[in-house]
């Protein structure tokens, strides 16, 4: 793995400041999801590192706005970042490292503006407003306006010019499952925030309130709620099958690895039945440092000897 220094002059940043902003944005990946900044550095190709790494961070910042505060304090904290990402873009400065960064990687990229605004108004409507799904529509119609759009602010990056239609409806497939898979692993944590990311026409279908699963009720309508989830997750997951041929190829590896931890995460859920509701089913660390390992293992040329 390249040092940091030479991955931002392979990338061909230059500049004191630029480097450091590019730099903040890293940093503060790395101390709230240091999975997949880890990922990042290990298996993707160091030309795209910096400007994966810049808009994962920007994704981080507009999901951390709009989940912090009371519903109005979300408001005007998101309706404030918006008027400083737009000046950003514009401008290509900001007092922010993070945004000064994330409109350099998009103007470098050539990421079309439009998947950044649609992000950022999905934060402030779908996100911050968020009061759960009626049905399977609605839970679609929340991927169209925040998931899918805040995934392309970081993926869009691989591409030069930005994703062409396949290749953005190959990662609307791939926030599917993703979404399904961490609305699981992470129902207890959302019960007790206010938060009931499953359907409540599913929870009708088995006879089950909310509040079966605010108690963690461990009955049999509850444990075929949420084996019925898993199985339409796992579903998603199997429909994301050709998203590395969409992928750069700088980037496969990392979303072979993103995948693998997915699926592990799922079979951790489907294990945990109704548990799921007791405690939130994390990644753990022994399973990703050893899909981690194994990816980096891989990538490694084949030494020969003469």
């Amino acid at each position: 793995m390249p040092s940091w220094r030479t991955t931002l002059t392979t990338a061909g940043i230059s500049g004191t400041r630029l480097r450091q902003d590019y730099t903040h944005a890293a940093r503060r990946v790395l101390r709230r999801e240091p999975a997949p900044y880890l990922a990042l550095r290990l298996l993707a190709a160091p030309p795209l590192v910096p400007y994966l790494a810049a808009g994962l961070a920007f994704m981080n910042l507009v999901d951390d706005v709009a989940e912090t505060g009371t519903p109005r304090q979300r408001a005007a904290g998101l309706a404030a970042l918006t008027e400083r990402v737009g000046t950003a873009l514009k401008s290509k400065d900001s007092p922010d490292p993070v945004l000064r960064a994330f409109a350099h990687a998009v103007d470098s990229r050539g990421l079309p503006e439009h998947w950044v605004t649609r992000f950022l108004a999905g934060a402030a409507t779908a996100e911050a407003g968020f009061d759960g799904f009626a049905d399977e529509a609605g839970f679609q119609a929340y991927l169209d306006a925040y998931a899918w759009p805040g995934v392309l602010v970081f993926t869009g990056l691989q591409y030069q010019g930005g994703p062409d239609p396949e290749q953005a409806a190959g990662w609307r497939r791939f926030v599917d499952a993703a979404q399904r898979v961490d609305f699981l692993a992470d129902l207890h944590g959302d019960l007790a925030d206010g938060r009931l990311c499953i359907p409540l026409a599913r929870l009708d279908e088995h006879s089950v309130i909310r509040a079966d699963l605010e108690q963690a009720r461990d009955t049999p309508a509850v444990r075929a709620l949420l084996a019925a989830e898993s199985r339409r997750a796992r579903a998603a997951l199997d429909a994301t099958d050709g998203i590395l041929d969409l992928a750069e190829p700088g980037l496969r590896p990392v979303i072979a690895t993103m995948a693998d931890l997915m699926a592990h995460q799922l079979t951790a859920v489907e294990r945990a039945g109704a548990g799921a509701l007791r405690r939130d089913v994390g990644y753990g660390l022994a399973a990703p440092l050893r899909i981690l390992l194994r990816a980096a293992a891989s990538r490694r040329p084949t030494s020969t000897r003469r």
